[in-house]
């Protein structure tokens, strides 16, 4: 059994003495109390919002807007009750009516329907359109605000934790201005229903004291009306209270901020301001009939404050430069905090000084949002997270040359004209361009730097004309493609287990961590993003390493067994549809030659094969590749299912691009046809 709190129990009582006092007369002397209270609650509310640093801080007010007026609803009741009955609401009503209305009559009213007024034409009707307008520019403003967050993570500016925080109190604030929007309502309903009940008031109390008490018609309009009066400021009083509340609130908006320093600084901090307020009161004070007494002190006062805020501010700033030196100072004293350096990152974008606008939004540059496109791509196209990737400026390198790190080692580089566009010639343009010869960074391919006023004569000629940022783009996506095995860790592994374990929760306790360790695991996701081969498809992936895992730990052989069940999706990516693929064959001799130098280790399966053997069949398989670029076809070998996983270590070192798969990898309706076989 959950245990009750002090707080959730005070709300309950505050909402069970409200609906008490609808249905229960109660006593004059516990009306005051209550009344006392209430006028307390509303001051407490009034000072909450305005010294709340931020809107967030009220959460819950929407809530206490309802809670509060239906206590103050029920208030009316209880003291519309007394009057009515008894013609005695208790000494607050009276005294209201008698203190606060002067003790005359229609200085009352005046005074009430002033109130009213200022409540309903001012306070309510601002609060509700400002509540209004923030809610729908709140709600829009959304995107943008997710948008800038996911920049500043991907510069590297906040933590995760900081990311996630923002992102939620961006949800809290939509949600916040949301309810206030119709909360709002509460106030504007109390004050009519105050309006109501106080008419209800005079009109019963009137009739009662005629025809009930039989008093006359003046005894009994003065003594109800008085009441009422009392009755109504005792309420409408608290109600203008919590109606200025929440015009402070929703006007504050969602800035974070000491509510009266920043008011009094934004009001009085500039001196010059406070000179000339000074020096025109004093001008009006001597000019014109007005009293000079009051207007020229007054202007005196505004000029010494004037004078006092600006030796405040001249202080405030030597008191800040001192702080700075000697911060500065201290950080030199203090040993060096390395810790921080030993942080790597896994993937780091540098850039010489030249590029900064392309990654400067404030400058138009969108090179901030294609990195968010970039993880976004990978995560479709392999399945897997691609970490944060940093962007930095590196005054050490050319203006505009930029280099790519993994791990904090540079493996590619580029450089790049601002102002200028890349021309490619896709193979069948004939005429030529003029421009600055150059090499595409991506795939090294021969292109050419135009200017713009050369783009549209370009592209009408057929060539592929690029803009810098989208050659950073896609030479950024091909590294990342190329070293995504390497940057899979445990934790990214880790965090794909928990994700199919919402939804695969018995196949997960089965094969994690009973059959293979998070290691093991992570192996072979390596091994296949390694190739090229997405492991979104992770269920599969997982029943078939756990159908496997039984008989081999031997993550090698597992990632083949893997393949085999992604047949559709490899087949898919390497043989189009309806078409018949070019490729090339192992001769079963050489097959036969390759499994016989496996030789079986603790720490897996290597190849003995003789070196020149090796240099043989990296020939033969350099003919048979050729003939396969020179028809346009992508470099494709097909072997035998317990040849290609030794075949591809073979390969690798020599052609990184070379695709290999077995014939247990490519769905029955595939037509090949090949085109050599490589023998040695």
């Amino acid at each position: 059994m959950q245990k009750l709190k002090i707080g959730d129990v005070g709300v309950a009582m505050y909402l069970l003495a409200a609906f008490i006092m609808l249905i229960v007369p109660i006593k004059s002397g516990l009306l005051d109390v209550l009344l006392a209270c209430n006028i307390a609650v509303a001051f407490t509310i009034m000072f909450g919002c305005m010294f709340s640093n931020e809107v967030l801080n009220m959460s819950f007010y929407p809530t206490i807007l309802l809670f509060t007026t239906v206590f103050r609803i029920a208030l009316n009741v209880s003291s519309t009750r007394l009057i009515l009955s008894t013609g005695d609401a208790g000494n607050v009503v009276q005294t209201f009516g008698e203190y606060v209305g002067g003790g005359d009559l229609l200085i009352g009213v005046l005074v009430f329907l002033i109130l009213i007024i200022v409540q309903f034409m001012i306070i309510n009707k601002g609060s509700e359109r400002v509540a209004e307008v923030t809610a729908r520019f709140t709600l829009d403003a959304m995107p943008g605000k997710q948008m800038a967050i996911d920049a500043d993570l991907n510069t590297g500016a906040i933590t995760d934790e900081e990311a996630k925080k923002r992102r939620e109190k961006i949800q809290e604030e939509s949600t916040f201005f949301g309810s206030m929007d119709g909360a709002v309502k509460y106030v504007k309903g109390d004050a009519t229903a105050g309006l109501v009940i106080t008419f209800i008031n005079i009109v019963g109390g009137i009739g009662f004291g005629v025809f009930r008490q039989g008093m006359e018609m003046t005894e009994a309009l003065n003594k109800y009306t008085i009441l009422t009066i009392g009755d109504g400021l005792v309420s409408q009083i608290p109600s203008l209270l919590i109606s200025l509340a929440t015009g402070i609130l929703v006007t504050k908006g969602s800035k974070e901020a000491d509510f009266g320093t920043v008011l009094i600084s934004q009001l009085f901090g500039t001196p010059k301001v406070l000179y000339l307020v000074g020096a025109v009161l004093a001008f009006l004070g001597i000019v014109t009939p007005l009293n000079p007494v009051v207007f020229v002190g007054l202007g005196l006062v505004f000029v010494v404050v004037g004078r006092v805020m600006a030796g405040t501010i001249e202080t405030a700033v030597i008191e800040h430069e001192a702080d700075e030196e000697e911060a500065a100072a201290e950080e030199i004293r203090q040993p060096e905090n390395v810790t921080s350096l030993l942080q790597v990152d896994p993937i780091e974008l540098e850039f010489g000084y030249g590029i900064i606008p392309l990654a400067d939004v404030n400058q138009g540059g969108d090179l901030l949002d294609r990195v968010v496109m970039i993880r976004r791509q990978i995560a479709l196209e392999l399945g897997t997270v691609v970490p944060i990737i940093r962007l930095r400026d590196n005054i050490q390198l050319n203006p505009n040359q930029y280099i790519i790190k993994i791990k904090g080692v540079q493996v590619s580089e580029g450089e790049i004209l601002f102002d200028h566009y890349m021309a490619m010639n896709p193979g069948y343009v004939e005429e030529e361009i003029t421009g600055i010869p150059t090499f595409e960074p991506s795939f090294h391919l021969p292109a050419i730097w135009i200017t713009e006023g050369q783009r549209e004569r370009a592209e009408s000629m057929g060539y592929t004309v690029v803009d810098p940022p989208s050659i950073i783009a896609t030479h950024l996506t091909e590294i990342i493609r190329q070293y995504i095995s390497e940057l899979l860790t445990r934790q990214d592994v880790q965090s794909l287990v928990d994700n199919l374990k919402e939804s695969n929760p018995s196949l997960v306790e089965e094969l994690v961590p009973k059959l293979l360790g998070l290691g093991e695991i992570q192996k072979v996701l390596q091994n296949l993003l390694k190739e090229g081969i997405s492991i979104r498809d992770l269920l599969t992936i997982f029943e078939t390493l756990a159908d496997y895992a039984t008989t081999t730990r031997d993550t090698d052989i597992l990632t083949e067994y893997v393949r085999q069940s992604l047949k559709r999706a490899i087949s898919g990516k390497f043989f189009p549809a309806n078409e018949t693929t070019s490729v090339v064959t192992l001769d079963p001799k050489l097959e036969q030659e390759i499994m016989a130098s496996v030789k079986q280790t603790e720490q897996g399966a290597y190849l003995t094969l003789d070196p020149a053997k090796t240099k043989d069949i990296m020939e033969s398989l350099g003919v048979e590749i050729k003939k396969l670029e020179d028809l346009g076809k992508i470099p494709l070998v097909i072997t035998s299912p317990i040849v290609r996983a030794y075949f591809k270590k073979l390969t690798e070192d020599y052609y990184k691009d070379l695709v290999v798969v077995s014939y247990n990898e490519v769905e029955s309706s595939v037509e090949l046809q090949s085109v050599g076989m490589v023998t040695a």
